[in-house]
């Protein structure tokens, strides 16, 4: 088919008219909502999972304070949730994150996502995979050897990231970032809800696209699978495959797309057929995934 934000090469746009569920929360599917839209399709937003300050604060202010006092050689970033839990970490001290890193810190972020997030806040990224944007991928590619490692991550991120990189001689300082919970996040907890200063890509992204796009329950959002009136339906975490397998299922003639390897591994696990998987973890890569799926 065509390119994700243009036409294609009959003159039309490659997604005219296919309704797309979106299961990110509102704050979080901007750049999504307005890459689909651009691309001719009819986004739905049905969000499933939310982020929440981490229960352990006590645990991420130790290993924060560790951060800026330079324990550590390398910082690594498996998302960009995890720049927006370390930005309010900073704010709470009335500094920038970028300030708070010591100099001489290397940083790794797992994929485009990431480091779009870390350099929006004026952070230098060191290493980023060149293909497999997963654990995975920075394991395989670790250039950092035995250093001092800052690990901070959500509370049901899987142990392979530190294993792996522990296994390449790395100690790994593992330490909840956030936690993600079915949607809504309770006020409160919820990440973000100062308004932090971090981008999108796995954080608030403050555009308004979202926010004008229908919003449906998940009764509505299976009608609509039953009715086969959905085209498509976007996975961006695992957690989200699961909520969409135990919500959703069975998925008829709507095509599921993964945002990555991690993402379609589960839904595998789940039962559910991946129709394509993005090759990179952004906006564009997701709608070119979902032109894939749905090409004939």
């Amino acid at each position: 088919m065509g390119t994700t934000n243009g036409e294609n090469r009959t003159g039309g746009r490659p997604l005219d008219g296919c309704r797309v569920l979106v299961t990110r929360s509102p704050e979080r599917s901007g750049p999504l909502a307005e890459a689909l839209l651009l691309a001719g399709a009819v986004p739905l937003l049905l969000p499933l999972t939310a982020t929440e300050r981490a229960p352990d604060q006590a645990a991420l202010d130790d290993a924060f304070a560790a951060l800026g006092a330079g324990r550590f050689e390398w910082l690594v970033v498996s998302s960009a949730t995890t720049v927006l839990a370390l930005q309010e970490k900073a704010a709470e001290r009335s500094v920038k994150l970028g300030d708070w890193l010591p100099a001489g810190i290397r940083v790794a972020a797992v994929g485009p996502a990431s480091r779009s997030a870390l350099e929006a806040a004026g952070i230098a990224v060191h290493f980023e995979p060149e293909q497999e944007h997963s654990a995975a991928g920075i394991v395989n590619g670790w250039p950092g050897g035995p250093a001092e490692v800052l690990l901070p991550q959500a509370d049901i991120a899987a142990p392979a990231l530190a294993r792996g990189l522990e296994a390449k001689g790395a100690r790994v300082r593992t330490v909840v970032a956030y936690s993600t919970v079915d949607f809504p996040a309770e006020p409160a907890r919820r990440l973000g809800r100062s308004g932090g200063n971090g981008p999108d890509a796995e954080g608030p992204d403050g555009d308004g696209t979202a926010a004008a796009l229908p919003l449906l329950t998940a009764a509505e959002a299976k009608a609509e699978v039953d009715d086969g009136a959905l085209a498509a339906v976007v996975a961006a975490s695992p957690s989200a495959v699961r909520r969409i397998g135990a919500t959703l299922a069975p998925l008829g003639s709507c095509r599921l797309v993964a945002i990555g390897p991690a993402t379609a591994a589960e839904a595998e696990a789940q039962g559910l057929t991946v129709a394509a998987t993005a090759r990179e973890a952004t906006p564009d890569g997701l709608v070119a995934a979902v032109i894939r799926a749905l090409a004939p």
